[in-house]
């Protein structure tokens, strides 16, 4: 049993159909392809977040909207989990206020509007119905692309994922300045004074005590331990051996997230992202 994370954008019925179609396509290939005996492995359990490549910097309360309907589409797709985006992400790094907001947008779809009262309201929908097909046959088309070439990590070392991301990427922005695509407040209905709104101010004290925190733990933890699990760390990385219980064990010795990161990328280096022209 697995669990996924999906991101919730902006058209609201593509959206939509988008989980359905993963739930469908999953629980069949599930059934097919790998022929689990277990009817809870059929099930598509997902978190979705909405998307903060859609928040604008631009007339920032938009976002609230925009982060309302990206959540009400993944509550009608059916997730089991949800992230809201606060309004100022495209400025900073989220104050209480803006997180608040986000934290209500949950609360009203869920206790307020009555869309979760059922399973798959929107099932029946020309439309939807419609959207689902498509998009679950686009899904498979890649899945059969994908495995032609030997697999995902195969279509990644090609530059092939890359590659579709960064299309699609160029495709919308070039949609955007040419107006073929309407962001209201960025290309359109564009404010001729911007208004702006608090954003979060980060105390540098916050850097100076976390420092001395980490410097203390340092001092205080067996580093003979701390360094021996590290090692154990660093060794099974270079095999095909499970990692949990020696990244465990590097957590039990107050090893740190920085010394664990930098004993798995001894071992595995670090990705360096094609750039597909």
């Amino acid at each position: 049993q697995l669990s996924f994370f999906f991101n919730a954008h902006n058209d609201l019925l593509e959206e939509i159909a988008k989980y359905r179609a993963a739930r469908r396509l999953w629980a069949k290939i599930m059934r097919e392809r790998f022929h689990a005996k277990d009817a809870r492995s059929l099930l598509l359990r997902f978190h979705a977040q909405t998307a903060g490549s859609s928040l604008t910097a631009q007339q920032p309360e938009n976002n609230i909207v925009r982060v309302a309907i990206q959540a009400l589409a993944a509550v009608l797709g059916g997730c089991q989990s949800l992230h809201t985006n606060s309004m100022d992400e495209a400025l900073a790094l989220p104050t209480e206020d803006a997180a608040l907001i986000a934290l209500r947008t949950q609360q009203v779809i869920a206790h307020e509007t009555g869309v979760t009262n059922t399973t798959d309201p929107v099932a029946g929908s020309y439309t939807i119905e419609y959207l689902t097909n498509e998009i679950e046959k686009g899904a498979v088309e890649y899945i059969e692309k994908i495995d032609a070439m030997g697999g995902m990590l195969r279509a990644i070392e090609a530059g092939f994922v890359q590659g579709e991301i960064q299309k699609a990427a160029y495709d919308f922005q070039r949609a955007v300045e040419k107006k073929d695509q309407i962001v209201v407040g960025v290309n359109d209905f564009v404010a001729e004074e911007e208004r702006s709104i608090p954003t979060l101010r980060i105390d540098p004290e916050i850097e100076r005590s976390q420092i001395a925190r980490l410097n203390a733990l340092r001092a205080k933890r067996d580093s003979a331990r701390a360094q021996s699990a590290l090692a154990e760390l660093q060794r099974r990385a270079a095999t095909s051996e499970n990692l949990l219980p020696a990244l465990l064990a590097a957590v039990e010795a107050y090893a740190t997230v920085g010394e664990i990161s930098d004993a798995l990328r001894h071992v595995f280096g670090e990705y360096q992202e094609s750039v597909v022209i």
